[in-house]
């Protein structure tokens, strides 16, 4: 009978041989404690092949676990089955080889070796026929692979004339070198005809020498002639050892194959992607844009499945935007969504029955669970890295510099052309490492170093016939071995001819945007083929330009976050005659935007001093917030701006307030939260909460409300212990529409054991955050001030402290004496040096 020695090693080998030893326990009946609990004889029969039998009579598994880093061998050891293992068969090194290369691969990795060597050997000796084992020897190293996420689109390729739909999927997957597909896709549901994939090609992977993780792209086809929906299915283990210790992946694609009514042809899927490796320092993780664009024009939500393990994390689903509400634990967190679309109005999709099911819009439908057009899966890993300095770009973290391509831009290239995308990046101190980016697997990256600190790089694509109409996710971020910028993420259009794109001037005003396109640098240019992103605003003519004005809330203008500034994007496209089959007229497309601060500051030292917060929303425009210091209890007098940072005394009464500034007429402040942290940052561990979940925590907080539009409150000055001499508040901020009675503002403060009710998220803004601050500790002090009268003042009560402290003392003195003189003199040694 063969006796075989298990050796599980690395992270995922470890997941992967612990599943095992629980699927080989089962089956012989094994309980996790070690002990028999089966029903069968047979499962005793040859159990000797993959365990030792202890004088306990308990079954041991003849395994040997190893691993770099302990956090693998704890997560084994607290598993369901962790106390089935032999303790001293646990070799691992210290926290951090495993994620340094040269590390684990010379120094602690090497003297591993011979830890295993000497518990293999050990192994052996415990068998009965050594020989046999030597010959039988099976070594069970789990895949170097460590998932790390994946993205798939899909849009239609021909249609047959027996109603056969051509269907081609694209699928990304992330996890560490080498760069092998783990999923297999299968069909689910529904009749998915026969899958038939292409060989995978490596969109980037890790050249830092550390194998940190990698990324491949594959394409599949298959030909659909059922009318149902059909869902494919992929699943597998294991992700990467992460701070939730998830394992098992479940990937799912839902397609109909309908063809729309309103665009004539079968759906095409949401597209979206993330770069294989997205890390983010404790304190500067705020908020993550992820990639949200479909070819059809239809809205997407993101549904997510893991977020009720991550409660620090706010997920807007509109927008695909991960917010942080709390600090998230240093590691791994694996973030499972799924990418939905909806039309813009009332559509029906047909099957080549003539068969017609709705579909409705999201925001109308009456229906609690609608129906979307398709689903496709976007699963990540975020690795939440220690704090930092400073977050601010460019110091700790690299800055994307212009003309690095916007988060969201969509660029248009031509079948059988050099497409080229340029990057731009800088970071004080250390020079770039590269340029992380998820793009097409046949896309080349050109890096260049500059002067001061600066790394560009050129992306090069030349689409192929494959390619065409395909609508491809590009995904970028600039790393050194330390530090990742933010990552952008936009989508290349791929056509058979050239876009055109003419010669326009862009106007930035305060509150609009105006732009005017030469003629003549477009011949033949026709304006009543031309439209904004929202068709419903029209644009005019003269003889030499095309004009167009537009707030900076209408006609189909986003907005985008930028870090310090807000950029607001709008764009000039040709369209078709839906009901032509033909067109002779040339694609246009002409996007321009305006770029405005953030934060208007009146203090070039101190930023946080008085700020001007402004922020567009679709339902309120432009709206904007002050948070300011009053002098006093009536609000009318500001704190002088050339005191700051404000010196305080402990005990006295500070006095803020916050002011909300919008043109609609009948809106209402709420202030959500604040809570006060010793430095500028808001997620900070240390933290106090002043108001909660609209609630006030403070006993000395005294409000001082006028109107729907002020928050004007007092709180008793106060400090951190710990030697902290600054104080920063940081407060939400939600506006309502007045009279809402489902909004946030309507609920006020709600308690934990407060059922929270339905918002109606229409009628109010998202959460926003401003800050004030630095408030200092006064260096000013009672003796300083009798000093300056001249004279010695003692009172009763410090008279008597003093007199008892000085008792005190004589006391202990008096005690030290009498014991030293009963010590040794080898004590009194000790007693001293220890003193």
């Amino acid at each position: 009978m063969r006796e075989i020695v298990h050796i599980q090693a690395g992270q995922c080998g470890n997941q992967i041989g612990t599943k095992f030893w629980e699927v080989i326990s089962d089956e012989h009946g094994i309980d996790p404690a070690g002990n028999y609990v089966g029903d069968s004889t047979l499962q005793l029969d040859r159990i000797n092949v993959y365990y030792n039998e202890a004088s306990s009579h308990k079954y041991v598994p003849r395994a040997v676990l190893v691993d770099l880093e302990p956090g693998t061998m704890d997560s084994v050891r607290s598993g369901a089955f962790g106390q089935l293992f032999r303790p001293d068969n646990f070799i691992f090194g210290q926290t951090g080889a495993g994620n340094n290369w040269a590390k684990g691969h010379y120094t602690e990795g090497a003297e591993l070796v011979d830890s295993v060597l000497d518990v293999v050997r050990k192994e052996f000796t415990m068998a009965h026929a050594a020989l046999l084992l030597l010959i039988s020897l099976t070594v069970s190293v789990g895949p170097a692979i460590c998932f790390y996420g994946a993205s798939m689109t899909f849009t239609p390729g021909n249609r047959y004339p027996d109603g056969t739909v051509e269907m081609h999927f694209y699928y990304r997957e992330s996890g560490k070198l080498p760069c092998d597909p783990q999923v297999s896709w299968v069909c689910d549901s529904g009749d998915c005809g026969v899958l038939t994939y292409a060989d995978p090609g490596i969109t980037d992977q890790d050249h830092s020498g550390q194998i940190l993780w990698c990324q491949s792209e594959r394409h599949m086809t298959t030909n659909v002639s059922g009318d149902e929906p059909f869902t494919l299915r992929g699943s597998g283990c294991c992700w990467a050892n992460n701070v939730h210790d998830v394992r098992e992946w479940m990937l799912r694609s839902l397609v109909d194959t309908g063809q729309r009514s309103d665009t004539q042809t079968t759906n095409r899927s949401p597209v979206s992607a993330t770069i294989p490796n997205i890390r983010v320092p404790q304190n500067c993780f705020q908020s993550l844009h992820l990639l949200v664009h479909d070819p059809d024009g239809d809205d997407v939500r993101c549904k997510c499945q893991s977020c009720h393990q991550h409660p620090n994390i706010y997920l807007e689903e509109g927008s695909c935007t991960l917010s942080s509400n709390g600090t998230l634990d240093v590691g791994l967190h694996v973030l499972e969504f799924t990418l939905e679309d909806y039309p813009a109005s009332n559509i029906t999709l047909m099957n080549r029955n003539g068969i017609s099911s709705v579909r409705n819009p999201y925001n109308q439908t009456a229906n609690a669970d609608p129906t979307p057009l398709s689903q496709v899966p976007l699963q990540f890993v975020v690795e939440i890295q220690p704090p930092v300095h400073s977050c601010a770009p460019g110091v700790n973290r690299p800055s994307l510099l212009p003309p690095t391509p916007l988060h969201g831009d969509v660029q248009h290239a031509v079948v059988g052309r050099v497409h080229i995308i340029n990057l731009r990046a800088q970071r004080m101190g250390d020079s770039f490492l590269d340029f992380q980016v998820s793009g097409p697997w046949n896309m080349s990256t050109t890096l260049r170093n500059t002067s001061q600190g600066v790394t560009e790089a050129m992306l090069t694509w030349t689409p192929q016939e494959s390619d065409l109409h395909h609508h491809v996710p590009l995904c970028f971020a600039a790393e050194t071995l330390q530090s990742q910028s933010e990552m952008r993420c936009i989508v290349i259009v791929v056509a058979k001819s050239r876009v055109l794109s003419g010669e326009a001037e862009v106007f930035c005003e305060d509150s609009s945007i105006s732009i005017a396109v030469s003629k003549a640098s477009m011949k033949g240019i026709d304006q009543s083929w031309l439209q904004l992103r929202d068709p419903t605003c029209s644009l005019t003519s003269n003889d030499t330009h095309i004009l167009g004005t537009m707030s900076l809330n209408t006609c189909g203008t986003t907005m985008e976050d930028s870090g310090d500034f807000l950029v607001f994007k709008n764009e000039i496209n040709s369209f078709e005659n839906p009901n032509e089959v033909i067109t002779r007229r040339s694609q246009i497309k002409i996007g321009f935007s305006c770029q405005y601060p953030k934060v208007a500051s009146v203090s070039n030292h101190y930023i946080n001093k008085k700020s001007d917060y402004i922020f567009t929303e679709s339902s309120f425009g432009t709206f904007s917030y002050t948070f300011d210091i009053f002098t006093d209890s009536n609000f009318s007098s500001r704190a002088d701006p050339s005191l700051y940072p404000l010196e305080i005394n402990l005990m006295d009464m500070l006095y803020m307030g916050i002011a909300a500034h919008s043109a609609l007429p009948e809106v209402r402040l709420f202030v959500e939260s604040c809570k006060a942290t010793p430095d500028d940052n808001p997620y900070s561990a240390l933290f106090y909460d002043i108001i909660k979940e609209g609630c006030i925590m403070d006993d000395t907080v005294a409000v001082y409300q006028s109107d729907s539009r002020t928050y004007d409150f007092g709180i008793q000055a106060f400090k951190f212990t710990g030697g902290y001499n600054e104080v920063y508040i940081t407060c939400s901020v939600i506006l309502c529409a007045e009279g809402s009675s489902n909004s946030r503002c309507a609920q006020g403060c709600l308690q934990e054991s407060t059922h929270k009710r339905r918002r109606d998220v229409s009628k109010e803004t998202a959460r926003h955050y401003i800050m004030q601050g630095p408030f200092r500790l006064s260096r000013q002090t009672q003796h300083a001030a009798a000093a300056q009268d001249g004279g010695f003042h003692i009172s009763a009560g410090t008279g008597v402290f003093a007199g008892l402290f000085i008792v005190s003392i004589v006391v202990v003195v008096g005690l030290l004496v009498y014991n030293a003189k009963k010590t040794r003199s080898p004590d009194r040694m000790y007693l001293m040096s220890n003193f």
